[in-house]
């Protein structure tokens, strides 16, 4: 009997999930249709800011109808006051399919809505390109070492396209997020990297610093711990609610001002020093996960 009842919560979360993302992303095509020929900068801003406006009420839409269908409400712990008004870096570990709904819902109406690094070999996903195209949410590009040895100028190219994609965002309070894990974690990919951190795999500093690098308004980093009770972690799993029982930390955090203003691609001191400070806000992290209980 629980079987066929999760079932049906899946397929009904599914189809919900998928009605409330057509819904508002259709919304969000139809009113930045003019942007195709209207080029005025101070009309261009003000449809900005309302196509947040909707993908805001999208996320509060997604939140309260997926916890309404699990019976169940995430807990989110936000431990210092974030506003609207300012521009936040943020990042979080990865563990799901389900993280993405979670870290939105956490901040939702709190702070800017999210402008997520997203893959772009998954540009063909509806969702992921009405992203891009509606809400500016950039693009980035995942070579392998190989790769970048053979043609080391992809490198540049991917931080000038990145840096030129974040530039935009300079125009109004905005949160950049990129998971700095890179992928999501488990047993398998945990063990391939032998991660020095029992809960997490290691932080890539690529995307979170490029953005610090594109926007000097930031001042704060917005990390974001989730800790799921279940080890399961497909996104079926979200679907049947099996990942309902979560809690998501927020810590706000002051960026030192020897990181900001500096050129990530030419200055391997800032790539290092970068990557002490981002280590150390691991370090805490891991214990947090370690601490946390059901």
């Amino acid at each position: 009997m629980r079987t066929i009842k999760s079932f049906l919560i899946g397929i009904i979360t599914f189809i919900n999930i998928a009605i409330i993302l057509f819904i508002g992303f259709g919304t969000l095509t139809i009113i930045n249709s003019p942007r195709i020929i209207i080029k005025y900068r101070p009309f261009k801003r003000s449809l900005h800011k309302f196509s947040n406006l909707i993908g805001d009420l999208t996320v509060k839409s997604l939140a309260i109808s997926i916890q309404f269908l699990h019976q169940k409400r995430w807990e989110f712990i936000i431990e210092d006051e974030v506003s609207m008004d300012e521009w936040y870096l943020a990042t979080s570990n990865h563990a799901s399919w389900g993280d993405v709904f979670c870290v939105l819902a956490a901040t939702n109406f709190k702070a800017p809505l999210f402008k997520i690094f997203m893959k772009k070999d998954l540009w063909w996903l509806p969702p992921v390109f009405l992203a891009n195209v509606t809400l500016n949410m950039p693009f980035v590009n995942r070579h392998s070492k190989q790769q970048l040895e053979k043609n080391p100028n992809l490198r540049k190219l991917d931080y000038q396209n990145t840096i030129a994609s974040c530039k935009r965002f300079e125009r109004q309070p905005t949160t950049i997020f990129s998971f700095a894990e890179g992928t999501r974690n488990n047993p398998k990919k945990h063990a391939e990297q032998n991660s020095p951190y029992k809960n997490l795999l290691a932080p890539k500093i690529g995307g979170i610093a490029l953005g610090l690098s594109a926007v000097p308004k930031i001042d704060y980093l917005l990390d974001f711990t989730i800790v799921y009770k279940s080890k399961k972690r497909s996104f079926w799993d979200f679907c049947i609610g099996d990942l309902s029982d979560v809690k998501v930390f927020v810590k706000k955090l002051r960026i030192p001002e020897s990181l900001k203003r500096r050129d990530y691609l030419n200055d391997p001191s800032y790539r290092t020093e970068f990557r002490d400070w981002l280590d150390n806000v691991w370090v805490e992290k891991d214990k947090l996960i370690d601490s946390v209980n059901f």
